[in-house]
């Protein structure tokens, strides 16, 4: 979810030394008695992120045991179930989808004869997650970007026909964007989404137009990738849920020398330069690709509980706050471990999650609905959370905001917190209102070129048009130091366990203005918008960005 930061290794000798000790000693340390408030919260933690969990692993046995312990907290917090079939669980059918072969693909040049594509030369073909066999011929149509974007002054598709015909595009985005904005064209899903809005067939990428630093992934990367299994989740018949015109593969320069012919120099030329300045152009003649999907089947769950809203006319409105409860599994060995436990990341955000439905049971009901969502799949690209939010249990239209728990770094002694996207909506003066409460002030993206609003499960609900938030301890004090420490030395590593120096009062802390944020939020008069010309919630559809 994050690259790595600078190395600051203010905590890395608490760890090492308590991995040092001998057995005896560090069970003595890991089982120091705690006030009943800590011990609760940890004790999630040591289950969750336990040796016997295997790293909670999507499609593991370990992580259904996982799921089950939630759903059982969730019942001993007097949740009711928004699950399957009256429970807890919402049953997540996930695919695991991969190319099939090499595929095949060619360039027919107007009156010419076929010219094939070699691959891993020419040509690497991606894989199609909502068909089992892919077969496309049509004209091949240059769109820069291939992105659209008036207010921020782009518009690919100007003038341009590509009903029936191929997308072709360089990766990256443009410089001088919004970090945010520009992570979110940054993808694929962009072009795609962009191409069938304007009745293309599909997309390719050219790669190595770009220099290092403004593109997407080298062609090299692409084909020695290209067969890995990825993850989303299936549909009815067994394929994987897509949007957009599918993504046919990538074209390295050599393949689109042949594809443009004496367009090409210049077509390379203008994508070479910083700033993209190439005019539209197609290619006189036919692509014509095949290639095969194969899928692998995944059976997992959300698990999903309620605390009903007691307003009669509010009630129906739903507040969520969101964890994931899956982590990266059994890896490579670190110093011996090759367990990947996850105990930052996200177990201490499902256990806040728990403790913070607990202190909604034994309060006042809130007037709002509020959902405690721990979901799958998200190391695997917000899947489950994307699940949920295509199929939620209750209207999606009712959903007011979603507050995100993912990875809080407990370390230390937070002073202030961050919440990632709380400046695009009116949620941001009501979690600086929350969490002044328990003496912190709110501070601003600390790593907005990290563009991390976009990247952890509220996004799900973002695309939804939800005013939605990710929650953080901030970097005043000691943490920009404790932060870097975990990030460089523990995050998806082994080490990422109770070995960690974890402040658990500082866990209780975190609960504590999760709590006062879902209050405010399900107590408020009025439910959360977008601040009026936000461009997540134009892009979105979201309530009052216009």
């Amino acid at each position: 979810m994050f690259r790595s930061f600078a190395l600051l290794p203010l905590l890395a000798l608490s760890a090492t030394a308590l991995a040092q000790t001998t057995p005896a000693a560090r069970n003595a340390a890991l089982n120091a008695p705690l006030p009943a408030d800590q011990a609760a919260m940890k004790a999630h933690v040591m289950f969750l992120a336990s040796d016997a969990m295997k790293g909670r692993d999507v499609g593991s046995p370990e992580f259904d045991i996982a799921a089950q312990y939630v759903a059982a907290q969730f019942y001993a917090a007097g949740l009711k179930p928004m699950g399957d079939e009256g429970g807890y669980l919402q049953k997540v059918p996930l695919t695991g989808y991969k190319i099939a072969g090499e595929g095949s693909a060619s360039w027919t040049a107007a009156g010419g004869a076929a010219v094939p594509l070699a691959f891993g030369k020419d040509f690497t073909p991606a894989a199609n997650p909502a068909v089992k066999a892919t077969n496309v011929a049509a004209p091949v149509v240059f769109v820069g970007y291939g992105l659209e974007a008036p207010q921020y002054g782009l518009d690919d598709y100007a003038g341009v026909d590509v009903r029936g015909k191929i997308v072709a595009y360089v990766g990256g985005a443009p410089a001088g964007l919004p970090s945010e904005v520009s992570a979110t064209f940054g993808s694929a899903a962009a072009r795609q989404s962009a191409a069938a809005k304007h009745g293309a067939l599909g997309v390719i990428a050219i790669a190595d137009l770009r220099k290092a630093g403004r593109g997407a992934p080298s062609f090299a990367a692409v084909t020695k990738g290209y067969a890995a299994e990825r993850i989303t989740w299936a549909r009815p018949n067994g394929t994987g849920n897509a949007t957009g015109a599918p993504l046919l593969g990538t074209l390295s320069p050599a393949g689109g020398a042949k594809v443009f012919g004496r367009q090409w120099r210049a077509l390379a030329k203008g994508a070479a330069r910083k700033t993209l300045k190439v005019r539209p152009a197609t290619a006189a003649g036919t692509l014509s690709i095949a290639s095969a999907t194969s899928y692998r089947p995944i059976a997992s769950s959300n698990v999903v509980g309620m605390i009903p809203g007691s307003d009669p006319a509010l009630g129906k409105e739903t507040v969520v706050l969101s964890a994931h409860l899956d982590h990266v599994g059994v890896g490579a060995a670190v110093n011996g471990d090759t367990i990947y436990n996850g105990a930052l990341d996200d177990g201490i955000g499902i256990a806040s999650l728990i403790e913070a439905a607990k202190r909604f049971k034994t309060a006042a009901a809130p007037k709002r609905s509020i959902i405690f969502l721990a979901v799958t799949a998200e190391e695997k690209g917000l899947v489950g959370s994307d699940y949920f939010a295509n199929h939620p249990t209750v209207p999606i239209g009712d959903i007011v905001a979603d507050v995100n728990l993912d990875m809080p770094i407990l370390t230390y002694r937070f002073e202030d917190m961050v919440a990632f996207g709380g400046d695009r909506s009116t949620l941001g003066p009501i979690i600086a209102r929350a969490v002044a409460g328990i003496g912190v002030g709110l501070s601003p993206d600390p790593m907005p070129e990290q563009a991390i609003f976009v990247r952890s499960d509220h996004y799900r609900f973002v695309q939804k048009g939800v005013p939605s938030v990710f929650l953080w301890p901030g970097e005043k004090g000691l943490g920009k130091a404790a932060i870097a420490t975990f990030m460089d030395n523990c995050y998806h590593k082994p080490c990422d366990d109770l070995t960690q120096p974890i402040l658990w009062d500082q866990g209780v802390r975190f609960v504590d203005a999760n709590y006062r944020i879902a209050r405010e939020i399900a107590d408020a008069p009025q439910r959360p918008v977008w601040n009026k010309g936000d461009y997540f919630g134009l892009l979105f559809d979201g309530p009052m960005a216009n």
